[in-house]
């Protein structure tokens, strides 16, 4: 989309297949930019769209592992890399966890499994489990924002856009789509109790499958992962003061890791994956003038606190990046 077009319902529902989603994003339109309408698709999934309208767009996808013909062409690319890795019992055993969340949750397994190999898919699978509900459907709520996020930059690339499939966003039967609205408002409104079905131990130093701090780059000018960007990640390790506006002396930053992004605009491995990450300032740069010599930024620094009460949690922190503009949240 090289000028300003507006999106239809239709187009829309091939990116997330929550009909609310759709017309809300359908009615800001036009976006002048990529970057426009992540920021519109991210306020819209988050603050206006209902647990049934994220139940809708769940529902519109393929349980991870699923090779049936009706699988959507951008569901199969999602999925490639974890169905290229998965052995004969790893898929039996990934079909059988999937049912088995799907029977505890009321929900088919969310996950952007973009770039992700089928063991990593199945021990990511197994850790969230074990969630309670409530936490549970907020995680699935924040992959299905970061499919639609990848979804977006193919829909606003300049290749031409694959044909929607007639099953790839199915009408779901009122008599189903309450059951599911059932199984998660009894969830709401009940007190955490021990689960009766208890998954299998998970073996491993730690119930993380990923690193605590991950990231991935999509490039809003071209609608596209961007691949080969150098990432850092430190941490401030002066502990006589914390970094600062008025303090511009950088010497306290420590490297933890380094990577490159790869074709899906994610990077490797930034640190070690532990339970709980260290409290305190970390910073996490892009060699952007790599990427883009002609570009503004030279490269782009972003600097974010994890506190004492949030070791435990997940830190994704991707970049939104043009040559002359650049964006970030926390996602999770």
């Amino acid at each position: 989309m090289a000028t300003p077009t507006p999106l239809s319902v239709e187009d829309v529902l091939r990116v997330n297949g929550s009909r609310r989603f759709a017309a809300a994003m359908a009615a800001a339109s036009p976006f002048a930019s990529l970057a426009d309408a992540l920021l519109a698709a991210r306020r819209i999934w988050l603050n206006e769209v209902d647990v049934n309208g994220w139940l809708e767009a769940f529902a519109a996808h393929p349980a991870i592992g699923t090779t049936s013909p009706s699988v959507s062409k951008w569901s199969k690319e999602e999925q490639s890399a974890a169905l290229s890795t998965a052995t004969d019992s790893t898929a039996q055993e990934l079909a059988e966890w999937n049912a088995r969340y799907r029977e505890k949750f009321g929900f088919v397994f969310m996950i952007c499994a973009s770039g992700r190999s089928a063991p990593e898919v199945l021990s990511e699978l197994k850790r969230r489990y074990t969630n309670r509900p409530i936490v549970e459907l907020e995680n699935a709520a924040q992959e299905e924002l970061k499919i639609t996020e990848l979804r977006l930059a193919k829909l606003f690339s300049s290749e031409p856009t694959v044909p929607s499939h007639p099953t790839e966003h199915p009408t779901i039967q009122s008599d189903k789509a309450a059951d599911r609205i059932r199984i998660i408002g009894a969830h709401l409104g009940a007190l955490p109790q021990p689960c009766a079905n208890k998954a299998p131990e998970i073996t491993g130093s730690s119930n993380r499958s990923r690193p605590p701090i991950t990231t991935h780059v999509l490039d809003v000018a071209r609608g596209s992962p961007a691949s080969g960007i150098e990432v850092h990640l430190e941490m401030w390790k002066d502990i006589s003061a914390p970094p600062s506006f008025n303090k511009k002396d950088f010497n306290g930053w420590a490297t933890l890791g380094t990577s490159v992004t790869n074709n899906d605009g994610r990077s490797g491995q930034l640190t070690d994956i532990v339970d709980n990450i260290a409290p305190g300032f970390y910073r996490m740069s892009f060699n952007t003038s790599k990427y883009a010599p002609a570009g503004f930024f030279p490269y782009v620094s972003i600097i974010f606190e994890i506190k004492e009460n949030q070791t435990a949690e997940h830190f994704h922190v991707p970049l939104l990046h043009s040559p002359f503009s650049f964006t970030t949240y926390r996602g999770s």
